[in-house]
């Protein structure tokens, strides 16, 4: 008998999404900037702690608006993982900046922050912290190195929401901070970002670069008796229906992230058996906690049994995936960034990473089921 699927992710609904999407349609306007942006954006503000909180159309946008605010014109570089999306760079990129990559940590998969000031050069103007699968960047250290040589430093926490470094959520430490609720992500409106801006003397340009370069804003504030073109900007807003779903996803956000985290937790009991044994290696954090639940994930021996074993999983009906393909070894990183030392790190834990099935609706017999799979795979190896 062949089991039922078990997905590597879904979208899902938690809520009011319908609801409030209805409520939208029949309000008075469906574009941005409305009352349920509105709402999500008050919402960011109050549980995450950040002064200011721009919802955006994708994590891309708020990335593109972070190389603005940034001041990136051509020549300047910025100092990332190769070990991340492509958006990481290309917001940067589009401005005519240089990607610098530098490699990352064995334990928690983000950038080395003790190769950081070795990569900075004049033209260094940010450093970019990636919070690989919600775990933090070492923000402190990061922090001091930044304010040390004048740079701005933007966090990438794509996948971090809700998590928390020494009790400060991801994306509120540095200067600016963005995040993702693609469907792919733990809270979601299918495609969907928001810009927080943490340093005060950012806020009212990245509003006039969100309102298409416009101050439009400080005329709807009362502050100016007109609204006109100001600066460079772009139509960086979602619509109200995107708002208006992930409105409801952010009221249950807490739940949903609580229940990645048990099943995160369900995976790591499962497999330490095997993993004690040297079979692979389990994910390690700070406190071995999983902040948000975001992704689990096996370090394989090697690329050649990490196919076999997505392959194993295939065949038992289970969807596992590898993650990045490091940009530094991609046409375009070739192209348009370069490298800071060698990135040995990025390039074993990209041929060995392997990604299981982790999302909002998985049950805890469906994580038992992954986990019956791989240790099949490998007892029949022994």
């Amino acid at each position: 008998m062949t089991l039922p699927r078990i997905p590597f992710g879904k979208p899902f609904i938690v809520g009011k999404e319908l609801f409030y999407i209805a409520q939208a349609v029949m309000s008075s306007s469906i574009a941005g900037d409305g009352v349920y942006s509105r709402k999500c954006q008050h919402w960011l503000e109050e549980h995450l702690g950040t002064p200011k909180a721009l919802l955006t159309h994708s994590c891309t946008a708020a990335l593109e608006m972070a190389a603005i605010l940034a001041d990136i014109g051509p020549g300047d570089e910025v100092i990332m993982p190769s070990f991340t999306f492509v958006s990481t760079a290309n917001a940067f990129v589009l401005r005519g900046g240089i990607p610098v990559f530098i490699d990352i940590r064995p334990d928690t998969l983000n950038l080395d922050e003790t190769l950081v000031e070795a990569a900075i050069t004049p033209r260094t103007k940010a450093v970019v912290a990636v919070h690989y699968a919600g775990q933090p960047c070492a923000m402190e250290a990061l922090k001091d190195i930044c304010q040390r040589h004048g740079l701005l430093l933007i966090e990438d926490a794509a996948q971090a929401i809700l998590a928390q470094s020494e009790g400060r959520s991801l994306g509120t430490i540095g200067d600016l901070g963005c995040l993702s609720f693609h469907e792919t992500k733990n809270i979601i409106c299918g495609e969907g970002g928001a810009l927080l801006i943490n340093n005060p003397a950012l806020i009212d340009r990245a509003e006039v670069i969100w309102q298409k370069g416009t101050n439009r804003k400080a005329f709807f504030r009362g502050e100016v008796d007109k609204y006109t073109w100001v600066d460079i900007g772009s139509s960086f807003l979602p619509s109200e229906l995107s708002a208006a779903f992930l409105y409801a996803q952010l009221e249950q956000a807490k739940r949903i992230n609580a229940h990645r985290r048990a099943l995160y937790g369900k995976y790591l009991s499962l497999l330490e058996p095997l993993a004690a044994r040297g079979l692979f290696r389990l994910p390690l954090s700070p406190g071995n906690r999983p902040e948000n639940g975001h992704i689990f994930y096996l370090l394989c021996s090697s690329m050649e049994e990490r196919t076999a074993l997505i392959r194993h999983l295939q065949q038992a009906n289970i969807a596992a995936v590898f993650h990045y393909v490091p940009l530094h070894d991609s046409p375009a990183g070739q192209r348009f960034a370069r490298t800071s030392g060698a990135l040995p790190v990025t390039n074993t834990m990209a041929g060995q990473l392997l990604r299981l099935p982790l999302y909002s609706e998985m049950t805890m017999a469906q994580v038992r089921r992954v986990c019956l799979a791989i240790q099949d795979f490998y007892l029949a190896r022994a």
